[in-house]
């Protein structure tokens, strides 16, 4: 009678035990039966035309760029453009006091008069000796005196026209002239003594619409570009000119597109890498020398490229790549991948994942491979928006 009560007790606990295990099952199942699958969200992949891109950092320069300097030495006398204004080419820009050279040009001139005098002088003495020589009235000797005379003469006159034509150029030159269209820079003023080929330049002149952006490009990238457009999987531009297109350095787009215009056939020892010349239209001048841009190369474009969702893929323990995949029996499989690059909110796939796959992209942590999942497709544009 004493042991009754816990004897009681005991035969309880495994009928405790089997209503708890039941009410579990209940929760869990439901009233009605097994649990229904998860659902997941997915994205259906599909082949498409995938352009790539090559993003580069560069620098601008001036299409074209002349350093002004004196021909002839003298005296600024006037500066005849403004600094940093446009100029155009043969226009004007320094005169240098043309005085010396003036006066060395009316003396070259004199001496050239003088010269023709004596040849005039020569000449008839040579033509009136001519006829006497036949005669004997005039001896041989004196003949060929008067002849070499006349030559003479002449070499005179020709070296008095290439003085005069000396002075001449010398006198232009004091007219120091612009030999592009472009934009000046910081000049010397009015009075500066400059002197002939000085080292440093009296204004340099920028052409800058258009200009160049010169970019870095390594020879791994561009021998692996090449490689792939010989074996096919990238298709070129039909033109062979890729288009470019810049990022300024506050984050800005710059609105025209460039032409990728020539590459250069040596390589830069120190970087190993080349560099290739694009040509930008710049008529608001808002890309100026010196610049760093990030350039947009287009290199090709993959024909039937398959891009994934950088919301589907992760990276296992090893750091591979791998996205779930629901299968036709809606059975979730792993994948491990391998990918090219990132395109805007996509991974390229090049290898495990094909076109009609179905990657999950929404409820990633709630599933196993092998599980049986309920997929819900899920627009591209509202996976991106969100």
């Amino acid at each position: 009678m004493f042991f009754r009560p816990y004897l009681i007790t005991l035969a309880l606990i495994p009928l405790l035990a089997g209503c708890q295990r039941q009410t579990q099952s209940q929760s869990q199942n439901g009233p009605g039966g097994p649990a229904a699958p998860q659902a997941v969200g997915v994205v259906t992949l599909v082949a498409q035309r995938v352009m790539l891109m090559t993003d580069l950092p560069g620098r601008t320069s001036p299409y074209r760029i002349a350093e002004i300097r004196p021909q002839v030495s003298g005296i600024l006398l006037k500066r005849m453009f403004t600094e940093g204004g446009e100029v155009q080419a043969g226009q004007q820009l320094y005169q240098i006091d043309p005085a010396p050279y003036q006066a060395a040009y009316d003396s070259a001139q004199a001496t050239l008069a003088h010269a023709n005098a004596v040849l005039t002088s020569a000449k008839l003495l040579a033509d009136r000796d001519k006829g006497l020589v036949a005669s004997e009235a005039v001896s041989k000797q004196d003949f060929d005196n008067a002849v070499a005379a006349e030559q003479q003469a002449e070499a005179d006159v020709a070296s008095g026209q290439a003085a005069v034509e000396t002075a001449r150029v010398n006198l232009l030159y004091t007219k120091v002239l612009s030999p592009i269209t472009g934009i000046t820079g910081r000049s010397v003023t009015e009075g500066a003594l400059v002197t002939t080929n000085q080292t440093t330049p009296l204004v340099t002149v920028q052409e800058l619409d258009p200009i160049y952006v010169d970019i870095p490009q390594s020879t791994a990238l561009l021998l692996r570009l090449r490689r792939e457009m010989a074996g096919g999987q990238i298709i070129g531009s039909d033109d062979g000119q890729a288009p470019v297109t810049l990022t300024l350095e506050d984050g800005s787009a710059y609105d025209t597109p460039g032409r990728l215009q020539f590459s250069e056939v040596t390589v830069d020892v120190g970087t190993g890498s080349v560099i290739l010349r694009a040509v930008f239209p710049n008529p608001k001048r808002i890309l100026l020398p010196g610049l760093f841009v990030t350039a947009h190369l287009e290199e090709g474009f993959i024909k039937n490229g398959i891009l994934a969702p950088q919301q589907g893929v992760t990276h296992n323990q090893r750091g591979e790549p791998t996205a779930l995949v629901v299968t036709p029996e809606n059975k979730v499989e792993l994948r491990i991948l391998k990918t090219d690059r990132a395109i805007g909110d996509n991974w390229l796939i090049t290898e495990g994942l094909h076109a009609g796959d179905r990657v999950i992209v929404d409820g990633l942590q709630k599933v196993q491979p092998g599980q049986t999942v309920q997929p819900v497709e899920i627009k591209v544009s509202s996976l991106t928006s969100g």
